[in-house]
């Protein structure tokens, strides 16, 4: 992949196992997953189609699962409850919810809990639970085959057109030894693409990412400081919170915090022995000299897969090929009992090389904690490129930075809101859509972005190739010539007037809705030879609060201010910090912050804790729920757009944490906080 220009990571440089990918013993192709820019993945499936047919290709099927919301749906109907009931009941379960929180959800939703047929509900919806529902197109996997499909496996066409369905799972036909390929959509590969070409349009300088020194200091700055929205990996508040600790100044290290806050690492208890060893507060250690040179470039933690296979062939003596067998174990979905089954073998190994049995017990924990997500090097090596890449672009071309991570968009943790405010905060300015500027996309007026008609809600991709075809004829030139143009139904036109799209032709909003509303219900033979004359149109103009509201009922962003910032006086009569505020304050004291919630994390390596992330006009505050709370306040905290947390402040390493205690919903009187969170597992 390397000499063929698919890859720009050396895996010689970076001394990669070629083992992991083929060895000499294995009789299968190499796993490779391709990762394609998700706004052309598409094109690659259709190319596969169209260079083997669609009775030699085909999308490879995964089994869904039932989960909290799909067993109540399933069960509550077959036991005859109502649909409002189902619904009802199905609302109050959440990512975060686990199988034994479903009576507590069943009181809250005002059931009768003594009921048969609600303890019918909740015990079937328990013993249902991760039992096979149906099948589902697997996120990337196809297989090619010689012989025709139908004459190996049964097959079906899919919803989408121009595809065909293998309707085995994909550990079926890796069983079946036939060939298979992952093609996967990464939508930081689009962002990557947009904004170079954004720099070689605005600035005319091109950009080859094989060419980058991956050793510019301000990239590294930019990491050790955690100002990571919108950076590939790396923006999640786990690794925010580490990235301080860690203070990478190499591509290699890198590559460590890829892999480092994964499930594997995190149950094996690796990340903090890793980072107390990485800043000298503990010695490198080695579970037995043999393995230090395994072990060496990591500290002596081990991390990645490759240097579980790495351990097996140097501690316990096994073959290349049982290697690959322990491999395979720790990247299997029923890796747990694939592990367990290893166990004896890896002992008698180790204690058989003269590694006493503590420590074989101890090695051999480490490397059953890969049986949850062991993260291969080679992968953590190609995401790190991008981590870099994307770095580099944030420090030296932000604008075209944010430009195309919004163009890029859906992708990654935050949603646009976000990405514009922290923009702003970088100097970056912010434009709303203008008909007489705007394009489909965002797009770059000197050093701000300019938000494009995608961005307005009931303005639909379907309109995208008739919008941009008019734009190719000249820029629109009047409100009327718009209308009569665009061809868009009333509903995208009071959106477009309600956020303010009509205001280069003197227009306030309420003006726009009237004249534009008016000109929807005429044919452009009826047309009046002027529109109205502007001045006769006595409307009020909206409130700066109300043109937040308009900007985020029709976009779900603003270039205004933050909505906390229109609260910003009211609460600081209150003592209540702005996130800001919390950088400056004391360690240990006890504060009381407040925010739009626009994260909430539970994972399941958290032992029931959950992370709150609020935003407001000056960055982000974090928020640790302990588990008692979690249960307690759980409608405040999974509920609220906006909440005011009071609890201790605890500073370490310059990552500033609220410890919450209390958790009060914003209602503000005057203004809606009508921001759209994303939760994540």
């Amino acid at each position: 992949c390397y000499c063929l220009e698919i890859t720009a990571v050396d895996p010689v440089g970076l001394e990669l196992l070629f083992e992991r990918f083929l060895s000499e013993e294995r009789t299968e192709p190499p796993d490779i997953d391709i990762d394609i820019a998700h706004q052309r993945r598409e094109e690659a499936i259709q190319y596969v189609y169209e260079k083997y047919g669609r009775q030699h290709a085909a999308m490879v099927c995964e089994i869904i699962s039932y989960r909290g919301r799909s067993a109540v749906r399933d069960v509550g109907k077959a036991l005859g409850f109502s649909l409002d009931e189902v619904n009802q009941l199905a609302k109050l379960l959440d990512h975060f919810s686990r199988g034994d929180e479903l009576l507590e959800r069943v009181r809250e939703a005002g059931f009768n809990v003594d009921d048969r047929r609600v303890k019918l509900l909740v015990a079937l919806c328990a013993q249902i639970h991760r039992f096979p529902r149906h099948l589902g197109i697997h996120v990337g996997g196809m297989i090619i085959t010689k012989r025709p499909l139908s004459e190996i496996v049964p097959i079906e066409n899919a919803t989408m057109p121009d595809r065909s369905v293998f309707q085995w799972d994909k550990d079926d036909a890796e069983t079946m030894r036939m060939v298979k390929i992952d093609l996967l959509g990464l939508g930081m590969l689009t962002m990557i693409d947009l904004a170079i070409k954004l720099v070689k349009e605005h600035h005319g300088i091109d950009i080859d990412m094989a060419k980058l020194s991956y050793d510019d200091p301000r990239v590294y700055d930019l990491l050790s400081g955690a100002d990571t929205v919108g950076v590939f990996q790396v923006e999640s508040r786990a690794q925010m919170n580490t990235l301080p600790r860690h203070r990478p100044r190499k591509f290699y290290d890198l590559v460590v915090e890829v892999a480092l806050i994964r499930p594997g690492p995190i149950q094996g208890d690796m990340v903090h022995p890793y980072l107390r060893r990485r800043n000298g507060e503990e010695a490198v250690t080695y579970p037995h000299p043999s393995l230090e040179p395994v072990l060496k470039r990591t500290l002596g933690i081990p991390l990645f897969q490759e240097q579980g296979m790495r351990v097996a062939v140097t501690a316990a003596g096994f073959t290349a090929s049982q290697a690959d067998e322990l491999r395979r174990a720790m990247g299997h979905k029923r890796s747990s009992e694939k592990m367990d089954a290893l166990k004896a073998r890896l002992i008698a190994g180790m204690v058989r090389n003269g590694i006493d049995e503590e420590a074989a017990c101890k090695i051999f924990a480490q490397l059953a904690a890969f049986s949850d997500f062991g993260f291969a090097e080679s992968h953590a090596a190609s995401f790190a490129l991008l981590v870099y890449v994307s770095s580099w672009l944030k420090v030296y071309y932000p604008a075209e930075f944010y430009c195309a991570l919004l163009n890029a968009e859906p992708l990654g943790f935050y949603t646009p809101s976000t990405i514009m405010y922290e923009a702003r905060q970088r100097g970056v300015g912010l434009l709303s859509v203008d008909i007489a500027r705007s394009q489909w996309h965002c797009t770059i007026e000197g050093n701000k972005v300019r938000l494009g008609y995608r961005y307005v809600r009931s303005i639909g991709p379907a309109v995208q190739d008739h919008i941009e075809a008019e734009l190719q004829k000249g820029p629109f030139k009047s409100p009327m010539d718009f209308v009569f143009r665009a061809k868009l139904n009333r509903d995208s036109l009071e959106q477009l007037a309600l956020v303010g799209a009509f205001r280069s032709f003197g227009l306030t909003r309420r003006q726009a809705l009237w004249e534009v509303l008016s000109l929807a219900d005429q044919s452009p033979d009826q047309l009046m030879l002027e529109p109205p004359e502007r001045g006769r149109l006595m409307l009020r103009s909206m409130s700066v609060g109300e043109q937040l509201a308009a900007d985020f009922k029709g976009m779900e962003m603003s270039p205004g201010p933050h909505p906390m910032q229109l609260l910003r006086s009211e609460l600081a009569a209150q003592n209540i910090l702005s996130s800001a505020g919390l950088r400056t304050a004391r360690d240990k004291s006890i504060v009381r912050v407040a925010g739009v919630v626009i994260i909430r994390q539970r994972p399941m390596t958290a032992k029931g804790f959950m992370f709150v992330t609020l935003e407001d006009e000056t960055g982000f505050a974090n928020i640790v729920v302990k588990p008692n709370y979690v249960t307690t306040c759980r409608k405040a905290i999974v509920y609220s757009k906006g909440l005011i947390v009071k609890g201790q402040l605890e500073r370490q390493n310059g990552v500033v944490n609220v410890i919450g205690r209390e958790f009060t919903p914003i209602r503000p009187g005057k203004y809606q906080i009508a921001v759209k969170s994303r939760d994540f597992r």
